[in-house]
């Protein structure tokens, strides 16, 4: 990505670079604001002053869903390939952008992966560091881990994984293990709980995202996608 500029509207503050071929803006919710009333919000400002956007990536944290045959864990990648609320089904996310994630999970599988050297950039940074996150240990889900010793005799490969399948998008931080596994199994197998994309995704055409290392994804997908395309490919 190109040295960011800054450019501040109203109560906004927008940062411009360039990823691949790509024109980028990014934006961020108002300190202490979170949620889909934030996330719509900052949207519909942000398309209403850069009226060219084509399509949004949706990046941030989720919470993950981890069972014994699926170890999410901290630092791993959570793609959107079914998106629900507790509504219904939200939108799809455009066309060019579930192309780009079949070509690009393909790539992943022949050994064509640029995420570690994309997050290597931050391996300077320690409050950065996936290595000084802690240990990231699956538990029964009803086991509430409460001021005891940590894990550290536990440990977990340091190496990123992409999941791809379902995001649930809800109003509130789903923290208790029981409640998270019990919405899962009624959802259909979730992968990951967020909360901002609720409100977005019927309003804006954008691809979800979630985990501290999506940034790294965000970059890999844009080099997938053609900056030229025809408008109907955003679908």
């Amino acid at each position: 990505m190109t040295t960011p500029l800054q450019y501040s509207s109203n109560c906004d503050l927008y940062t411009f670079g360039c990823i691949s071929d790509h024109n980028v803006v990014l934006a961020c919710f108002l300190a202490g604001q979170t949620g889909p009333q934030s996330a719509a919000t900052a949207a519909a400002r942000m398309i209403s002053k850069f009226t060219s956007i084509c399509f949004g990536l949706m990046v941030g944290i989720g919470g993950g869903v981890p069972s014994a045959g699926l170890d999410i864990g901290l630092g791993d990648v959570v793609i959107s390939q079914l998106f629900l609320q507790h509504e219904g089904v939200l939108n799809a996310p455009p066309v060019v952008l579930l192309s780009a994630v079949s070509k690009l999970r393909a790539l992943h599988h022949q050994g064509q992966n640029n995420l570690p050297t994309y997050l290597s950039t931050f391996n300077p940074l320690e409050t950065f560091s996936r290595n000084t996150a802690g240990s990231n240990v699956l538990f029964n889900a009803t086991y509430n881990r409460i001021g005891e010793a940590t894990c550290e005799q536990y440990s977990k490969e340091m190496e990123v994984v992409v999941y791809y399948g379902i995001i649930a998008s809800g109003n509130q931080v789903v923290k208790d293990g029981v409640t998270r596994d019990r919405i899962s199994a009624e959802l259909g197998g979730v992968m990951c709980f967020e909360m901002e994309a609720a409100r977005l995704m019927n309003n804006f055409p954008c691809l979800v995202i979630q985990a501290a290392t999506a940034a790294a994804y965000v970059k890999e997908i844009l080099s997938i996608v053609p900056a030229a395309i025809d408008e109907a490919d955003y679908g």
